[in-house]
C-alpha cells in the first residue's frame, strides 16, 4: 500500500499552535471577550479585548495575559520581547545565589615566601569572589612547630589581606600538627572590624619582631 508523501521540514503543520510556543498568550491569541488592564500609562479597568489590543498597538507595545485564572484575565500592555529578557536574567541571577558553595583549601607552611603568599592571596580572592568558602592552614613538620607564632601571623596577615571580599569566621587554631582558618564570602562586613583585624595584625608582627631581637648586654 503506498503512503502519501511525507511533507518537507519546516512545512507549516495546521495542527502545530504557535500558543505552545510561548508561555504567555499575546494580542491576538487572547480570545477572551475582555481583560483587566493593569500597569503603566494607562487608566487600570476591565476593557473589551479589542479596545485594550487597540491601546497596545497605539503604544507599538503587546497585550500580555498575565494571570489567565483571573477572572476576567488580567493582561499588561508591555514590550514581551523585553520582557522575556528580563525574566530570562532574574532566573540566571536566582540560579547564580542559589550555587552550592564549595570549600577551597590553601596550604601555607612557616616559610613561604612573599611571591607564593601574594599568588595564594589571588587564588583565595577569585575563590571567595565565585561564592566559595576558603579554609587557609599552615602546616607544620618537625621543629617547625616551634614556630606557631609564626604561623597565626601569617594567617592573620593573608586574613588582613582578604577582608574586602573574604569575612574571617574565627580566629586561627591548632589542629594536630596545623593550624587554620576559615573565610566565608563577604556580605556586608563591618568596617571597624576590618580596621581592629588591621591593628591585630600589626600588634602581633611589633610582638613577633621583639621576641626575634637579641638581648643587649645590659639585659644579660
Amino acid at each position: 500500500m503506498a503512503f502519501p508523501p511525507r511533507p518537507p521540514r519546516g512545512a507549516f503543520n495546521p495542527r502545530f499552535k504557535k500558543e505552545q510556543q510561548q508561555e504567555h498568550r499575546t494580542n491576538y491569541m487572547i480570545k477572551v471577550p475582555e481583560v483587566r488592564l493593569v500597569g503603566e500609562n494607562i487608566e487600570p479597568g476591565i476593557y473589551p479585548t479589542p479596545d485594550a489590543l487597540k491601546i497596545a498597538q497605539s503604544q507599538e507595545l503587546d497585550l500580555v495575559e498575565i494571570s489567565p485564572g483571573a477572572n476576567p484575565p488580567v493582561c499588561k500592555i508591555i514590550d514581551y520581547n523585553k520582557f522575556l529578557y528580563e525574566e530570562k536574567k532574574k532566573k540566571k541571577e536566582m540560579k547564580a545565589k542559589a550555587k552550592t558553595s564549595e570549600v577551597k583549601e590553601i596550604r601555607f607552611t612557616p616559610n613561604t615566601d612573599d611571591h607564593d603568599f601574594e599568588f595564594k592571596v589571588k587564588h583565595a580572592e577569585k575563590f571567595l569572589m565565585d561564592g566559595d568558602k576558603v579554609k587557609a592552614h599552615v602546616q607544620f613538620k618537625g621543629r617547625a612547630i616551634m614556630f606557631k607564632e609564626r604561623g597565626e601571623l601569617l594567617l592573620l596577615k593573608f586574613a588582613d589581606r582578604l577582608k574586602e571580599v573574604g569575612a574571617l569566621e574565627g580566629m586561627p587554631k591548632m589542629e594536630g600538627k596545623r593550624m587554620l582558618v576559615m573565610f566565608a564570602p563577604k556580605a556586608q562586613q563591618n568596617k571597624k572590624k576590618s580596621s581592629d583585624l588591621g591593628k591585630l595584625v600589626e600588634k602581633k608582627t611589633i610582638e613577633d619582631i621583639k621576641d626575634q631581637t637579641p638581648p643587649t648586654t645590659e639585659q644579660q
